[in-house]
């Protein structure tokens, strides 16, 4: 069993760590809101520090789920970072979904500390992450990869190393670059069979064993039915992963028209107020329109 330290308590953190605790690992965590990581440590029984440093220090592992770039900078870098606490030889995995220009920026910056950094975003919402059921896209040396591939395996279904550092987020660009546009073909599907007068639960039942079958379609065709969007990755945050693929794509030269054009559906569903809705949202800006 390992020594870790996880940096960041969200929807996603907060289970993650738990789960470590749960597979036998000692884990110390990290929240920039103080009462939060006590409150998790109350409930796991684990420990707390005040800063990232104070956190990670002498831990084998030093897991991050954060909120964007400079979210992930600032419990990395610095004084007070992770980084100026860890040993030599020890591994950062970061679980947040970033863009590849800080990764490498952070790969190099470890490299230089003697720590190895693996890029590691995840995918399956917080029931994936309260169930143990991740999967995760992995890039990073080979060796680092080998030795965190058993911690992670206490909250993940699948683990893969992709290859090298930034294949990991490069991956998880192509998973949210996917769901953007099935989220808006099964938002069409069910808003036509509406329109049409049809049992969009029947209509579902029926679909879903075909070609058109989906994991958004098994997991929110009937909350999206009875206009409950509660339910999961929020708007603002799939805005932010898509921004990081288009400009990812004009860097190198990949044509994403219809992932810009469902980007801004979301910005049409976060001026209807709904930042904060999941994903499955976008069928709220067709039913708007009439």
């Amino acid at each position: 069993m390992a020594k870790c330290t996880f940096l960041g308590l969200g929807v996603m953190g907060f289970p993650m760590a738990a789960h470590l605790v749960k597979a036998g690992h000692e884990v110390t965590v990290y929240n920039r809101t103080a009462e939060k990581a006590r409150a998790w440590a109350d409930a796991n029984g684990g420990s707390f520090g005040a800063t990232p440093r104070e956190a990670a220090e002498g831990a084998e592992f030093v897991f991050a789920c954060v909120g964007n770039d400079d979210d992930l900078r600032s419990v990395c870098l610095g004084d007070d970072g992770a980084f100026a606490g860890m040993e030599s030889g020890s591994v950062f995995v970061d679980h947040t979904t970033v863009s590849a220009k800080v990764t490498a920026e952070l790969y190099k910056a470890a490299d230089g500390a003697q720590i190895s950094f693996v890029d590691a975003p995840i995918s399956g919402g917080q029931a994936g992450a309260e169930n143990g059921a991740l999967s995760i896209m992995c890039g990073g040396d080979e060796g680092a990869y080998a030795r965190a591939e058993p911690v992670m395996d206490a909250y993940s279904k699948m683990c893969r190393r992709i290859g090298e550092s930034g294949a990991g987020q490069m991956t998880k660009m192509c998973n949210q670059i996917a769901i953007a546009g099935l989220v808006q073909g099964l938002s069409e599907a069910l808003h036509f069979a509406e329109k049409a007068g049809l049992d969009g639960r029947a209509v579902v039942e029926v679909i879903s064993q075909g070609a058109a079958g989906s994991w958004q379609m098994a997991n929110r065709y009937e909350t999206m039915l009875d206009d409950e969007f509660e339910h999961g990755f929020a708007v603002d945050w799939m805005r932010k992963d898509l921004g990081i693929c288009l400009n990812t794509a004009d860097e190198n030269g990949a044509s994403l028209p219809v992932t810009a054009l469902v980007d801004q559906f979301y910005k049409d569903v976060q001026k209807q107020g709904g930042g904060r809705w999941d994903t499955s949202s976008l069928i709220k800006r067709l039913r708007a329109m009439g």
